[in-house]
């Protein structure tokens, strides 16, 4: 285990092959929970909380995605998991391929919810780590009022993820906004993925361009695209029966000799 790793808040239902909800930032493990409510017949579903989000602590040391995905490392040698689906949204889908790439003999299979391999631009770097100076100083909840109303076009999702947010740490968000500003680039290496894979899209999605998802799909060697037209950057409490399902079909992948995706 990285001496650096932090013990990760968790929670999990059901029995079966082990399939690891990360989430984005700066949200917990809760948004997952309708999701694991229907997967739980057919998986053992793990939802931990990421470092500095939720119940997990930040830590010591840099700020690094990489590090999050020692975490994650950590939790699954933890509970004596050598293998499982690592599924992440946004921030969480950062974490995922990061762990995918250090760990592809743990990975069964991956999910990848309105997420990207592209790094920051220098223009997008240079707001986090503006917004990660101005949460020292001010308000946290002035910093992140202007989130829920882009999550997601339904104001029951807004107000959901309002109340999430609500409870976000100063620590927790200033390293994650570090650590995504200097997360690297994970192109070079998407053709290595060689699981079943499945990337879902909301087209509704303020925050991340349909073309990410695409490229996405197109770079792993076993994937499929999920586009949900209704959907914005919180398809696990917009639709999480489509996200279950697109879930599902990976487990079913995984368990089936010779598929392809």
């Amino acid at each position: 285990m990285n001496s650096e790793t932090v013990p990760l808040y968790y929670e999990e239902v059901g029995q079966g092959l082990p399939i690891v909800l990360l989430h984005g930032y700066p949200l917990n493990h809760t948004i997952w929970k309708p999701v694991a409510d229907l997967l739980q017949d057919r998986a053992r579903v793990i939802m931990p909380d990421l470092r500095g989000h939720g119940r997990s602590p930040v830590g010591e040391g840099e700020p690094s995605i990489r590090q999050m995905a020692e975490d994650v490392y950590a939790l699954l040698e933890k509970l004596s998991i050598d293998r499982a689906i690592v599924v992440g949204q946004s921030m969480g889908g950062y974490v995922a391929l990061s762990f995918a790439h250090a760990y592809p003999r743990l990975l069964a299979g991956l999910g990848l919810i309105v997420t990207q391999a592209e790094a920051d631009t220098p223009e997008k770097r240079q707001a986090r780590l503006q917004t990660a100076s101005e949460a020292k100083r001010r308000s946290l909840k002035g910093v992140l009022a202007a989130m829920p109303p882009k999550m997601s076009p339904r104001a029951d999702i807004q107000a959901a993820t309002h109340a999430i947010i609500a409870d976000a740490s100063r620590a927790g968000v200033i390293y994650a906004l570090k650590a995504m500003a200097d997360r690297p680039a994970a192109l070079d290496w998407l053709t290595e993925i060689e699981v079943p894979a499945v990337v879902v899209s909301g087209l509704q999605d303020a925050f991340m361009p349909r073309e990410r998802g695409i490229t996405l799909a197109q770079m792993l060697g076993r994937a499929w695209l999920v586009e949900l037209p209704d959907a914005g950057h919180m398809p696990m409490l917009e639709e999480p029966r489509a996200v279950a399902d697109a879930l599902l079909q990976v487990l079913d992948c995984v368990q089936t000799p010779g598929c392809q995706g």
